[in-house]
This record gives C-alpha cells, structure tokens and sequence, in this order.
C-alpha cells in the first residue's frame, strides 16, 4: 500500500510541476510580447527544436532500456522456475532414505524465495531475514546433496544433479543483478529536466495566443506524465502498478508440485 501511495504522490507531483511550468512559460512568453510584439518569438525556433529532441531522445532511450529489462527479469522467474523444477526431479536419483530431508529443503527453500520477493523492500528487515533464510538453505541442500550423490547413488546422479543444483543456484544472483541494474540516476535526473524545459518552452509558444487552450495544458501535462510514469514504472517493476509478480506464480506453481 505504502509503495502504491507514494507512486500516486510521484504522479500527482510531477503533473502539477509539469502545469506550473506551462503556466510559467506563457506567462513569461505574454509579458515579452508586450515589451516587444513584432519581435517576441524571433529566433527561437532552433532552441525549441534541440530541447524537444533531446526530450524525445531520452525518452526513446529510457523506455527501450526499461522495457527490455523488465522482460528480461520476467523471463529469469521463468528460468528459475524451470531450473528448481529440474534440480527437484532430479533428487529422483539420489538413495531413497536421503531424499526426504533433501525434497523438505527445497520446498522450505522455494517458500523463502517466494516471501524474499512478496515482501520486497517494503519491510526491509524482514527482506534481510528472508534473504538470509533462503541463502542459508542453499548451502544446506548443495552440501546435502552432494554428499547424498556419492556411495549409494544412481552412477549418474552427480553428473545430473550437480549442475541442476548449480544452475538453481547461479539464477538467484542473476535476478538479484538484473533487479540493481538501473540507468543511471543522472539519466532519469536529465529526463525530469528535459520534460519541464519542454513544459516551459511549449507554454512560452502557447503565449501567442491571449487565452490558453486548456486542451493542449492537460493534454500536454497528462502525456509527459504518464510518459515519465510508465517508464520508471517498468524500470522498478515491484514498486508501481506494472510488475513482474504475476509471473511469481511460476514458482508457487512449481512449490505446489513438491510433494
């Protein structure tokens, strides 16, 4: 809830500076045509023409970079779905009185995966804790199982588990990776600053006219907002409206098929 209400509160923020910004620039644009009517807007053509493409540049590039990492982070649930799932059969291999403790391990461990991402950073201790809990599971099944492959076991089964094992393991640094790697905060600081020099140069053009048309304020307002929203929105895909937690359900589905 608290994540939900502070993305509102982003939203409702940069909607109003985007507004004050227009009002801004038409008001400045009005008091230079009555100084000088014939020659208000002489020249300026070129200036509004860089910052707009600057605006549009960085928006093009901050939507492709966010939008393509938050299906790369959609498509690691899947892959650490796909590779618990796999470790998991392949205990199947192991001596039948070692793999009871094994397949209890792994079902504790996928439930700490499960809460580590519901949880989120909105109760940072409780994401440490969950964290720790899931990483301590971790060492506890590789050593187990290594241990249960030797004497006993199909030939095969270190072969096969092993890197199961391996993969199910290299995946969790994987997401923690791809959920840290952001642009820049300079690159979201330029975009901020590009959309209110638009803002204020759209309303310094709006200025011709005496009366604003509140159709192209809003209209303006509400697009770059949502523009701006939409992107940070699928760069942090576990704090806004548009996330990746549906696809946890992958893992819920793979839990649920531990017996």
């Amino acid at each position: 809830m608290v994540q939900f209400v502070g993305a509102a509160l982003f939203v409702v923020l940069l909607f109003g500076a985007i507004l004050a910004c227009l009002d801004a620039g038409w008001r400045a644009g009005r008091r230079r045509i009555s100084r000088d009517p014939d020659r208000a807007f002489a020249g300026q053509g070129a200036v509004e023409g860089a910052v707009f493409a600057l605006m549009g540049l960085l928006m093009a590039f901050t939507f492709s970079g966010a939008a393509s990492r938050f299906d790369s982070r959609r498509d690691l649930i899947v892959q650490e779905a796909n590779a618990v799932g796999t470790a998991y059969l392949r205990l199947d291999l192991l001596p039948p009185a070692t793999q009871p403790a094994l397949r209890d391990l792994f079902r504790r461990y996928l439930d700490a995966r499960l809460a580590y991402y519901r949880i989120g950073t909105s109760d940072l201790q409780a994401f440490k804790k969950e964290e720790a809990r899931w990483m301590a599971l971790q060492g506890e099944i590789w050593s187990g199982a290594v241990a249960a492959s030797g004497e006993g076991a199909v030939p095969s089964a270190r072969m096969l588990l092993v890197p199961a094992l391996n993969e199910m393991i290299d995946i969790t640094t994987t997401r923690a990776a791809a959920l840290r790697m952001h642009p820049s905060p300079a690159i979201f600081g330029m975009l901020g600053v590009a959309v209110l020099a638009g803002a204020l140069l759209a309303g310094w053009g709006m200025a011709a006219s005496p009366a604003r048309s509140l159709l192209h304020v809003v209209g303006f307002a509400v697009l770059m907002t949502v523009a701006v929203y939409v992107i940070l929105d699928l760069e942090f895909p576990r704090i806004g409206f548009l996330r990746v937690d549906a696809f946890d359900s992958l893992l819920a589905d793979v839990r649920a098929s531990m017996r």
